[in-house]
């Protein structure tokens, strides 16, 4: 399910037409390399019509009216599985994914003002968080992430939700056009962590902002003890890919570095069993399997636990 005109002319009327072009080729490339996208988009063409909509409630974002027939349609949803952001309600069926990704968002939102912006959301999964972001008052999301389950994810979900000003490219950020640029806010959520070289990522998230435009930065952080940074050997909390845990003093070294400026942390929380679990749309390890068995401020491998921070910075007028 690649509906590339319809995403053409979207992007068309937010960037110039041959970087749409450019970016939904790409897009459409990456889905069908991938072995699954045969059987992804079989399930996809049989999800049931329903009426479209979407809404928030109480963090579940509800798309779609009801279905008259919710046990077929939860077999179909469960041809996506693992479902990591959430949680969702789509077509009357609830989805508890792996995160409560609603608690990241309501540590994020009083420190934003997304009123009739252009947003980014780099590393983004299935774009839960680009439907909290127009409900905030963006004018438009675009969506990155290099993951194709997580696209097509997020084609079920605008089944559901129906026509909206938010569209997600299964690319990395660096493989976006340079004409997809000039965003108001950028969101970078749980991916700089991800990065062999955090500084190279920064400089990437710095060339999508407007001058003047705000950066959102999550990422895992050491407890502050100065300038430190632990480089895991193997994992960290199970994972192979985390290349870098600074402390929050060094982080806001990074953004100055890196040309940010009015930088500052808003929040940072200790990851909880709560936010952060095994579900049966996400039956996978998660956090629970992360945590040392004796001692839970410790991860399996003898690191401080997960504990994520969350930054707002600006990108400095030339």
């Amino acid at each position: 399910m690649v509906d590339a005109r319809s995403m053409i002319d979207t992007l068309s009327r937010w960037f110039d037409r041959a970087g749409a072009s450019a970016a939904v080729t790409a897009h459409a490339e990456a889905l069908h390399r991938h072995g699954d996208f045969p059987r992804w988009q079989q399930a996809v063409s049989k999800l049931p019509a329903v009426e479209p909509g979407w809404t928030v409630r109480d963090g579940w974002l509800h798309a779609g009216a009801p279905a008259a027939e919710r046990d077929m349609l939860r077999d179909l949803l469960e041809a996506f599985i693992p479902w990591r952001k959430g949680p969702l309600v789509l077509g009357g069926v609830p989805i508890e994914t792996e995160w409560r990704s609603d608690f990241k968002w309501n540590r994020v939102a009083p420190h934003i003002d997304l009123k009739d912006t252009r947003v980014l959301d780099v590393g983004a999964g299935n774009g839960y968080f680009g439907w909290r972001m127009l409900a905030q008052g963006a004018a438009r999301v675009l969506a990155c992430d290099p993951t194709p389950l997580f696209a097509m994810q997020h084609a079920v979900i605008r089944h559901f939700a129906g026509a909206a000003e938010h569209e997600l490219l299964a690319l990395r950020l660096e493989d976006l056009p340079p004409a997809l640029s000039g965003f108001d806010v950028v969101f970078s959520m749980g991916v700089l962590y991800h990065r062999r070289d955090p500084a190279l990522h920064l400089a990437q998230l710095r060339e999508r902002l407007r001058p003047g435009g705000c950066l959102v930065l999550e990422t895992l952080v050491l407890p502050d003890e100065g300038q430190v940074v632990v480089q895991p050997e193997d994992r960290y909390a199970g994972m192979r890919n985390v290349h870098a845990l600074p402390s929050l003093s060094s982080l806001l070294g990074w953004l100055e570095t890196a040309g940010f400026g009015a930088a500052r942390c808003v929040d940072v929380s200790v990851t909880t069993p709560d936010e952060q679990r095994s579900t049966r749309w996400m039956p996978f390890h998660s956090l629970g399997e992360a945590l040392h068995p004796v001692d839970d401020r410790l991860t399996v491998e003898g690191l401080p636990r997960p504990r994520r921070a969350t930054l707002t910075a600006m990108l400095q007028r030339p």
